[in-house]
């Protein structure tokens, strides 16, 4: 049985997914298939890297995750297939696997070169397709292509260092809950931080208001009870930050709900790209 998951940007409303589905079900007829997610915003690499990482590791060893975002195959964006951590990966070279691993070599990478074996008229989905089923049965990734060294890099959706003490970020998800996840991650926060006391401040481009600055970063959303005497005060609504479970820094509303108390997103007015920055004394 091969575990194969699926992240687009097709959304639910038309028959997309569905028809995926049915054309992976008709090559590889004992997959089992799962949907990280088909909501993520068209053409947006910085959230279907952040989403399937987030999600891969949870699945056994072996498992091939298909990604059909920005999958369009033209001379800047070649189809590739990935191994790493003992998982595959399907997706076209626009800097969403270069994001998922985050400068850490993968174990091999090949340029896909099977267009030319499927039919005239075979989509960028179908290929990956092709693929996954070849992989499914225990082919090689030799067979459907040329090995290659480096994915491309796309370094402007990157947080970046200043002076080792400042890291520039930017907002590269908002989830259902409104929460607002940043591309700084833990890792980075604690090389560069050393332990130094620090501020995260954030900036909605779309009205400029300055925010107070927030100076703890916990690790789950109720560690923000920790000490605090609230029997005298409604603590819903409080807004802080945390390391989500993917490990990126995460604003949010303690409780927050976007259709009473309100959510990051909403008080906060950030959107995707706005700045995220931690400055390190």
């Amino acid at each position: 049985m091969s575990i194969i998951t699926l992240t687009t940007d097709f959304g639910l409303k038309d028959h997309f997914v569905g028809a995926l589905k049915g054309k992976i079900y008709a090559q590889i007829p004992n997959a089992t298939l799962i949907d990280i997610s088909h909501h993520v915003d068209p053409f947006n690499i910085a959230q279907a890297s952040y989403m399937v990482e987030s999600a891969y590791h949870h699945f056994p060893k072996g498992s091939i995750h298909i990604i059909g975002v920005d999958a369009e195959r033209n001379p800047h964006n070649e189809h590739i297939a990935m191994f790493w951590n003992d998982h595959y990966f399907i997706a076209a070279d626009n800097g969403i696997l270069s994001i998922l691993t985050q400068k850490i070599n993968p174990d091999k990478i090949f340029t896909i070169t099977i267009h030319d074996r499927l039919h005239v008229d075979a989509t960028d989905l179908d290929v990956f397709i092709a693929v996954a089923a070849h992989l499914s049965k225990g082919g090689l990734l030799n067979v459907i292509g040329r090995e290659i060294t480096d994915l491309k890099d796309i370094t402007q959706i990157q947080p970046v260092v200043e002076r080792n003490s400042v890291i520039k970020g930017s907002v590269i998800y908002i989830d259902h809950f409104g929460n607002v996840v940043s591309n700084i991650t833990k890792k980075l926060f604690l090389e560069v931080g050393q332990n130094r006391p620090y501020e995260l401040f954030f900036t909605a481009k779309s009205n400029h208001k300055a925010v107070k600055p927030i100076k703890t970063i916990y690790s789950k959303y109720s560690d923000i009870l920790k000490g605090a005497d609230f029997q005298n005060q409604d603590y819903d609504g409080l807004r802080l930050a945390i390391f989500n479970e993917a490990n990126y820094l995460e604003l949010g509303i303690f409780r927050s709900n976007p259709a009473s108390v309100g959510s990051a997103s909403s008080l906060f007015g950030l959107r995707y790209r706005d700045p995220v920055e931690i400055i390190f004394k």
